[in-house]
């Protein structure tokens, strides 16, 4: 059982080429500027090395389940790279994993919240350039897109390869991710007043309404946001 345990693991240059890759990619689309971006975006990118140490590196998951693992499905070589995709295996999906219905639902989850970090990033942009707030585009939906790309990706790959130190830290960087949001929108009810308190008001934080809010109102007044709402 342990025969491809070698070939499959120990890759470390892939861990360190994965991890930079994304974590390029993730910068080059949140572009985080003030400390409260780089806190955040460093626990994302902490984030995605402890996710690619154990899908090259060293299987720490499958070492502490593989008791139970060996027990329960003594037909699966645990050891081998196919194996990390523990929900296609434990749920007995028989062809290739990458191709199994988790793997693409972690590809729809890690894209959309790749295009929500760019598409909320781009619609700040423009509002601050123009000295108002953003309100129209995805942040008529969520007053925090970003953030919501940030834990859609994490998810995405929680379905992908998920594993024990990653299922840790989810909650916890969910919770910070909340308690920055929470942080952002007492300096911004400082700087907009009532105006950003109706933005509240028609627009959840986090979870969209069934329906749009009618939240993209141009005659707000032009004054600075600070980043991200």
């Amino acid at each position: 059982m342990h025969s491809d345990a070698s070939a499959a693991y120990g890759l470390w240059g892939l861990v360190i080429l994965n991890s930079a890759i994304f974590i390029f990619f993730a910068f080059s689309f949140f572009k985080p500027q003030t400390k409260r971006d780089w806190r955040s975006f460093s626990a994302f990118s902490a984030f995605l090395v402890a996710l690619f140490a154990e899908m090259y590196g060293f299987p720490l998951t499958i070492y502490l389940l593989s008791g139970w693992l060996q027990s329960n499905y003594p037909q699966v070589d645990w050891f081998s790279h196919d194996a990390g995709h523990l929900l296609e295996e434990l749920f007995g999906w028989q062809a290739n994993p990458h191709f199994g219905p988790f793997h693409i639902l972690s590809f729809i989850l890690i894209g959309g919240g790749f295009w929500m970090i760019s598409s909320g990033w781009a619609r700040l942009y423009r509002a601050q350039k123009q000295e108002k707030l953003a309100t129209e585009g995805l942040y008529s939906y969520v007053r925090h897109p970003q953030y919501d790309g940030f834990i859609l990706v994490m998810l995405g790959f929680l379905f992908q390869w998920p594993t024990v130190l990653t299922l840790a830290m989810f909650p916890v960087l969910v919770v910070m991710y909340v308690r920055l949001a929470r942080s952002e929108e007492r300096e911004a009810l400082a700087a907009f007043g009532q105006d950003y308190r109706a933005y509240m008001a028609r627009v959840p934080g986090f979870i969209p309404r069934l329906s749009r809010s009618r939240s993209g109102d141009p005659n707000l007044p032009k004054r600075r946001p600070r980043r991200p709402f």
